[in-house]
C-alpha cells in the first residue's frame, strides 16, 4: 500500500487530516464546513452511541426528539445563552424558492414567502426544550424529567477540521428538570461520571474531571463540569461537558411548579452532551504513523483473517478453517472479517487493515494449516506470535482485553510525562513552548488574569480539577494568593 500518511512528528495537523480521510472515516463535503461521515467512521460512532445510550438508560434517562428549528424569540429568551451562540447561528428567513425571471433555469428566494418569525437552526436545544417543559410541568409529581436527544446541531464555524470543528455535527444532549438544586447538581455530577467512565473504559482515554472557570463556562449555566483529555501533540481536548443550569432557563421560560409545600417555585435544570468530536479524540490520542489504533471496545472489526494462498484449492481449505474461527469468536460477541479478495496481495491487505486500526490480524497459509497454527499480529504494539488454531477462541478475547488495557496505559503514561507543575510565569511560558501538555499552576481566580494569560500565551484554563489538592501558593501571573492549582493548556 505504501506510505500513505505523513508522520506525526513532521506535521501533526496534516497527519490527522490525512489519516481521517485515508482510513475512510470522513471527508469534506460540497457544503462548506460540513463533512460526510463514511460507513467505517459511522460504524465507530454507532458503537459510541450504543455504549453511551445504554449508560444513559441505566441511569433512568429516556430518548426524545425536538425540532431542528427554534423561533428567534425563544432563542433570545435566555440572554446569556443567546449571546453566547449568536455569532454561530444559521437563520431561516424564507420558506420557498421560485424561478428567477432574470436567469433562466435558476432559482431565487421568493420575496412573498418570508417567515413571520425567523427560525434559528439549533446550535443547542435548551430554548426549544425548556419552552416545551413549560407545558409538561405543573407539579412536583411531574418531576424529575430525564430526557436525552440524539441529534445534529449547526454552529457556523469558519475554520473547520474533520470531526473536531465542523459547521454541522452529530451529538447527544441531555436536558433534565428537577424539583431541587441538590437533585440537579447530583444529576450534573452523575452524568460527568458517566462520560468519564465511557472515555476511560471504552475509548481507553485517560481524562481529568473538573469544573470550568467562569470564562469557559457554558452560556446560561451556573456551573460547568468537564472531562479533559490530552492528545499526542500535547494539546488538550474537551471530551464532554455537564452543566448545572440552576433556575436560569426556568426563569427565562417561566417554568414553575407547585412543590410539596404547595408553593410555586422555579424548576432546576441541567444539560450535558458529547459529540462526534470524540471521533477526533479517538484518532489523535492513540493512532500512529501507520494508521488508526482503535481500542477493541470501539473497533468495528475486532479480528481480520488474511489467507495466504497460491491457488483456489488452498484458499478453500483456509476458508473452511476461517469459518470455524469466525463462528467461535462471533458467538462471544466479536466481529471477524475474512479478507478473501484475490485482487490484492497479503502485504497490501496487512497495510490496509493496519491503517484502519483493526486490533488483531490473523494470517493463515498452507504451512499453518499443516501445523494447526495461525500467525497473530496485534495492532497496538505490532508484536507477532504463533498460536494454535484450536486456542484462538479462548486466547483472542484475552488478547483483545490486554490490547484495550495497554492502549489506555500508554496514553496515561504519555499524559503523566507531559504534565508539569510550575511556580513562575516565565517557567509557565517555557513549558508551553518547549514541552507543551498540561501545566499545573496557581491562578488568582479572576477572569482578568485568565484573559491576560490567554491573550499572551494562547493557553486556557482547561479545568479546576475536582481532586485538586488545597495548597497555599501565588498566582503565576499576578502574584496574588491562590489555594489550589488549575490545569492550563493550549487546546483544540
Amino acid at each position: 500500500m505504501g506510505k500513505e500518511i505523513p508522520s506525526r512528528s513532521e506535521d501533526y495537523s496534516l497527519w490527522y487530516n490525512e489519516l481521517v480521510k485515508k482510513a475512510d472515516l470522513a471527508e469534506h463535503s460540497d457544503v462548506r464546513g460540513c463533512m460526510v461521515i463514511k460507513p467505517y467512521g459511522y460504524s465507530i460512532w454507532e458503537k459510541m452511541q450504543q455504549a453511551l445510550d445504554a449508560m444513559f438508560k441505566e441511569t433512568g434517562h429516556l430518548n426524545a426528539y425536538f425540532p431542528l428549528f427554534v423561533p428567534k424569540s425563544l432563542f433570545e429568551a435566555e440572554e446569556k445563552n443567546a449571546e453566547g451562540f449568536a455569532k454561530e447561528c444559521a437563520i431561516v428567513t424564507h420558506y420557498r424558492l421560485k424561478n428567477d425571471p432574470q436567469n433562466k433555469g435558476k432559482l431565487m428566494v421568493d420575496p412573498d414567502a418570508q417567515l413571520e418569525e425567523e427560525l434559528v437552526v439549533r446550535p443547542t436545544s435548551e430554548a426549544i426544550i425548556w419552552s416545551t417543559y413549560k407545558k409538561w410541568i405543573q407539579s412536583y409529581r411531574d418531576l424529575p424529567i430525564l430526557v436525552n436527544q440524539w441529534a445534529n446541531v449547526v454552529r457556523w464555524e469558519m475554520r473547520t477540521r474533520l470531526f473536531l470543528r465542523t459547521a454541522e455535527f452529530l451529538w447527544q444532549e441531555g436536558h433534565t428538570a428537577h424539583a431541587t438544586a441538590d437533585e440537579a447538581v447530583k444529576e450534573t455530577v452523575q452524568m460527568l461520571e458517566v462520560y468519564a467512565e465511557f472515555a476511560e473504559k471504552f475509548m481507553a482515554l485517560p481524562i481529568i474531571k473538573g469544573r470550568k472557570s467562569e470564562g469557559e463556562r457554558f452560556p446560561g449555566a451556573v456551573d460547568t463540569y468537564c472531562i479533559e483529555a490530552m492528545m499526542q501533540d500535547g494539546k488538550a481536548l474537551q471530551a464532554g461537558t455537564s452543566h448545572f443550569l440552576g433556575q436560569n432557563f426556568a426563569n427565562a421560560f417561566d417554568v414553575q411548579f407547585t412543590n410539596k409545600e404547595g408553593k410555586l417555585d422555579y424548576v432546576w435544570g441541567t444539560s450535558w452532551g458529547v459529540s462526534t468530536r470524540l471521533m477526533g479524540a479517538l484518532v489523535m490520542a492513540h493512532s500512529d504513523d501507520d494508521g488508526l489504533v482503535l481500542p477493541p471496545k470501539l473497533a468495528p472489526i475486532h479480528v481480520v483473517i488474511v489467507p495466504i494462498f497460491k491457488h483456489e484449492e488452498e484458499l478453500n481449505k483456509i476458508a473452511e478453517k476461517a469459518k470455524e474461527i469466525t463462528a467461535s469468536l462471533k458467538k462471544q460477541g466479536y466481529t471477524v472479517k475474512f479478507d478473501s479478495r484475490d485482487t490484492h496481495k497479503p502485504g497490501f491487505k496487512f497495510a490496509e487493515w493496519e491503517l484502519k486500526g483493526v486490533p488483531v490480524r490473523l494470517a493463515i497459509g498452507p504451512r499453518d494449516m499443516e501445523n494447526g497454527t495461525v500467525e497473530v499480529a496485534r495492532r497496538d504494539t505490532k508484536e507477532k506470535q504463533v498460536m494454535k488454531i484450536d486456542e484462538v477462541a479462548t486466547k483472542i478475547p484475552a488478547l483483545l482485553d490486554e490490547i484495550q488495557e495497554n492502549i489506555y496505559n500508554r496514553a496515561l503514561t504519555f499524559r503523566t510525562n507531559l504534565t508539569t507543575k510550575v511556580e513562575t510565569y516565565d517557567e509557565f511560558k517555557k513549558v508551553l513552548d518547549e514541552k507543551s501538555g498540561f501545566v499545573l499552576a496557581h491562578w488568582d481566580g479572576t477572569p482578568e488574569t485568565e484573559a491576560a494569560i490567554k491573550e499572551e500565551t494562547k493557553a486556557t484554563i482547561r479545568c479546576i480539577p475536582l481532586d485538586a489538592v488545597e495548597e497555599a501558593g501565588k498566582c503565576i501571573y499576578s502574584g496574588k494568593p491562590s489555594n489550589k492549582r488549575v490545569i492550563f493548556a493550549r487546546a483544540y
